[in-house]
């Protein structure tokens, strides 16, 4: 495997998480904020509207902010729509690829009831905000004219653009929570349990310890529970989308205190986590597909376990999804042309082009049988992996999510930290996850 794919699924990872956990380390890796600044200048002066370009057969301009793309998928989509029709030009408006700064450049350009951008790229824990405050269009009855099935999308993505039973967003790329496990030390039998997916949290609390010191092992399972973002996604997890609160914030507990976890769990982010699991220390690990980049290449990583014996497999519940989403911005006057846009780069082709260019994964459901996009990522050839793809799970749809996600950290952590407090911390996570 060469280097290239590594750094693709690293960015791939660090794409869909750090505007969830606090987008402050990241900064922009490809071109200068100010070739983005220009083309956002240039916008001003663009003073027809879709119908007025229409009937005097200019081509109509649209604008699309996204993240710098630091392979050449992005740019390459965008000339294809181009050039697949003439009616209609897209213009990237190239945005930094710090999470946290793009959030809030885009908020203040939507706050104002500007139009200046028509299709938003959006981390996916932005499209309830953006829904809730009106800045986005709604999609549903355009998905409908246009025959799109939801079920051809990736099912996380759809539920984390899913706004008070309304769609507002399509996937551009989706990122997922996975188990991996050690396949040198975990029978074939209990793999094969791991890899269908069809188990409990019960069921991998009993592999754990059954497993756990085998093979100079220390632990059984880590994964992230100290308080920040990835606790969010952890608890997601365990609770099946906050279906059953209580009993995900029980077992939580119990695995923390479980002498197969490590002692200082409760300060685990992603990086605690793939360090443990590489070095040959735990059994099983959740994490983001970008761990199998690191496993693949050791020379870069340093990982001390061998790729050939190491198993992924779907979460008990599903995993919790990360990466983007497209929306037509609400204030656009473009509408009509930024459908179209948003259609293509979430449809086959413009997904396509993501994956087999970019390395990026396929929100589009029926590309994962498609032999140039298999060929393009060795994680798609896994069947364990296309289930996961398949079942991904949403964190909680807001318009204050970064309010509700802080209630959701503080409560859980203090009730694993000392095991008192479980109903007042369900309450308080219902209650935010409810409003």
């Amino acid at each position: 495997m060469k280097k290239w794919f590594m750094f693709l699924l690293t960015l791939s990872f660090a794409a869909s998480i750090l505007v969830a956990c606090g987008g402050d380390g990241a900064e922009d890796s490809g071109q200068s904020t100010d070739e983005g600044t220009e083309e956002e200048t240039d916008n001003t002066s663009e003073g027809n509207d879709e119908s007025a370009n229409d009937s005097s057969g200019e081509t109509t301009t649209i604008k699309f902010a996204a993240q710098n793309d630091n392979t050449p998928a992005t740019k390459m989509a965008i000339e294809e729509f181009n050039n697949s029709q003439d009616k209609y030009k897209v213009e990237w408006v190239q945005m930094t690829n710090d999470s946290q700064q793009m959030h809030d450049q885009l908020l203040t350009s939507l706050s104002s009831g500007s139009g200046e951008y028509d299709v938003l790229s959006m981390d996916v824990v932005w499209a309830g905000e953006f829904a809730g405050a009106g800045y986005l269009e709604t999609i549903d009855m355009k998905m409908d004219e246009a025959g799109l099935e939801y079920d051809n999308f990736n099912s996380g993505s759809m539920t984390a653009g899913n706004y008070k039973a309304k769609q507002y967003t399509l996937p551009f790329f989706p990122d997922l929570g996975l188990m991996f496990f050690r396949k040198d030390i975990v029978s074939e039998e209990d793999a094969k349990t791991l890899q269908s997916g069809d188990y409990s949290y019960d069921d991998l609390a009993k592999m754990a310890e059954q497993y756990a010191g085998k093979n100079e092992t220390k632990t059984g399972f880590v994964y992230q529970s100290k308080q920040y973002e990835g606790l969010t996604v952890n608890v997601t997890e365990f609770t099946n989308q906050f279906e059953n609160t209580k009993q995900g914030l029980e077992k939580m507990y119990e695995f923390t205190e479980a002498s197969w976890t490590p002692d200082d769990i409760l300060n685990y982010t992603e990086g605690e986590t793939h360090t443990a699991f590489e070095n040959g220390n735990a059994v099983f690990a959740r994490n983001w597909p970008y761990m199998f980049g690191r496993l693949k290449n050791p020379e870069d990583s340093g990982a001390k376990v061998k790729m050939e014996n190491v198993g992924i497999a779907p979460l008990p519940n599903g995993g919790s999804v990360g990466g983007w989403l497209l929306g037509i911005n609400a204030n656009s006057e473009k509408k009509e042309g930024a459908w179209e846009f948003i259609q293509f780069m979430a449809g086959p082709k413009g997904q396509k082009i993501m994956s087999t260019e970019g390395g990026y994964l396929p929100g589009y459901n029926p590309l994962l049988e498609d032999e140039d996009v298999l060929n393009s990522n060795e994680l798609l050839t896994l069947d364990p992996f296309q289930k996961a793809l398949k079942s991904t799970i949403s964190r909680p749809v807001s318009p204050d999510y970064a309010k509700v996600s802080d209630t959701i950290q503080v409560s859980t952590h203090k009730y694993l930290s000392s095991g008192e407090g479980l109903e007042d911390a369900v309450n308080k996570i219902d209650g935010a996850v409810e409003e």
